[in-house]
């Protein structure tokens, strides 16, 4: 009973999303509004059941989850996303036929990640992907009338069923080699690896298969069609949920199963890394969509994270662990925003219609729609490591962490990368304050201001008051040293 506790969290979830799909069946239109409400609070509880829990340690189901401070860190991440789009689709959703398609799948993707976030062992671990996988795939095409959105969710899915495959089969060399598929026999008999060739193999192919889902160069060709096609709610769910799921399961399969091969996969992340922040920050500033540039900043930010899989110190695991956390609220606020300016372009019918998230949308934002406007300021900031904020914080640890253990060089590069990234941030911010704007002063609705209120509160409490965060952060660290 303890150990199913445990779970309460997860229960809570697939609860929720459970009783939304039974009861939204037998609903109209206008009163599946609710909907979102109940999505909120179902998110809200697990959220407060995992806060509560935070330091227990459990295993289950012989060994193949495991509660422990690295997996709950992850599912703060995880719920604190989800709570941000299920708030922002309330207006998303308003008055529409599919609201609990919807909030079913954004929370059985949450559940997914959740389970990834737990998984003890390869085989559960690649089932809880595909779980949280096929839900995205259908939210990223969710709106069937919109040819980019179904063009973004087709890429997403081809190129997502191809990755899949390259870690089943990186999972059955590893196997094949040491004869399990629990991460802890697996790190205990790593000897088997290091001495057979089958090894190297298996590296290649698990870095391609977690490459696509954590968003690395050069296995990133889905994230920018993807993140501009699929609704602004549902990319903040991509960017700033998913690609964190890639991660919490890298953290595990390479740092802990794989520990004895951590030259070969070492080398390999080092060179991802350089290489992801480098192309998503000079790709970045061509861009003319808003959306389209935060994700090719979204995969700069990964290159940032991958630096703690090349340092590997207890602060650099550290830094990467808590930038985790920084980037969802930053990321997912950044999206909310650009969903908000897309719904004021189509409902006042000005801008460009064909490309409503363009940069010329958000001429004027801070008199047409001031909150949005301030928002996204924080939170462009915040992505350049601007203080007071989380993405300082996230940058200073992770940067200062690469130079304690001399490799300067690399601290360099990624310092340099974030200068690079403050120019076309702030030339979003000179549209939106310096630039006349195009239509006339709109009311936010309600669901995409408190979404913002929520993302900005945890962008200025993790820069302002870091203590805590850092403190879970370093907890979640020591399972992985």
């Amino acid at each position: 009973m303890k150990n199913l506790m445990s779970l309460a969290p997860e229960i809570a979830v697939v609860a929720t999303g459970l009783i939304i799909l039974l009861i939204g069946v037998f609903m109209s239109p206008r009163t599946k509004n609710v909907l979102g409400y109940l999505a909120t609070l179902g998110i809200l509880a697990a959220l407060a059941l995992t806060i509560e829990s935070f330091g227990t340690e459990a295993t289950m189901f012989s060994g193949t989850l495991s509660i422990d401070a690295l997996s709950q860190f992850f599912k703060l991440v995880f719920l604190a996303v989800s709570l941000i789009v299920s708030v922002a689709a309330i207006k998303y959703n308003e008055n529409s036929d599919h609201t609990e398609e919807f909030y079913t799948l954004v929370l059985f993707a949450t559940f997914g990640m959740m389970v990834v976030a737990s998984a003890n062992d390869l085989i559960l671990l690649f089932c809880a992907f595909e779980l949280a996988s096929l839900a995205t795939y259908a939210l990223a095409g969710f709106e069937k009338q919109n040819p980019r959105s179904l063009e973004g969710a087709m890429k997403y899915f081809i190129i997502g069923s191809v990755s899949a495959a390259l870690m089943l089969f990186g999972i059955s060399f590893v196997y094949g080699a040491t004869g399990t598929t629990s991460i802890p026999e697996i790190a205990a008999n790593s000897a088997l690896l290091t001495q057979n060739p089958i090894g190297l193999v298996a590296v290649v192919l698990l870095i391609a298969g977690f490459g696509f889902k954590m968003a690395l160069v050069p296995f990133h060709m889905w994230a920018p069609d993807t993140y501009q096609g699929s609704p602004s709610v549902v990319s903040a769910l991509l960017a700033a949920g998913s690609k964190k799921m890639g991660f919490v399961a890298a953290f595990r399969v390479f740092i802990v199963a794989l520990a004895a091969l951590q030259p070969d996969w070492q080398l390999a992340f080092t060179i991802l890394a350089v290489v992801t922040m480098t192309f998503g920050n000079v790709v970045a500033v061509a861009q003319t969509s808003v959306k389209r540039m935060l994700a090719y900043s979204s995969l700069a930010q990964a290159g940032y994270i991958a630096m703690a899989f090349v340092v590997m110190t207890p602060m650099a695991l550290t830094g990467g662990i808590f930038y985790a956390l920084a980037h969802a609220f930053m990321k997912g606020g950044a999206f909310i925003v650009a969903g908000a300016v897309v719904w004021m372009v189509t409902t006042q019918r000005t801008g460009n219609l064909e490309v409503p998230d363009h940069l010329d949308s958000f001429r004027g934002l801070g008199k047409t729609m001031p909150f949005a406007a301030l928002s996204m300021t924080i939170f462009v900031f915040a992505l350049a490591g601007i203080p007071p904020t989380a993405g300082f914080m996230a940058k200073f640890v992770l940067f200062s962490s690469t130079i304690q253990a001399g490799m300067t060089w690399l601290a360099v590069v990624a310092i340099l990368n974030s200068a690079l990234s403050l120019f076309y941030y702030a030339r979003l911010v000179k549209y939106m304050y310096f630039l006349p704007p195009e239509g006339k002063k709109i009311g936010m609705p309600l669901p995409f201001a408190a979404a913002l209120l929520f993302a900005v509160a945890g962008v200025l409490a993790m820069g302002f008051w870091p203590e805590p965060f850092m403190q879970w952060a370093m907890e979640a660290a020591k399972v992985l040293i």
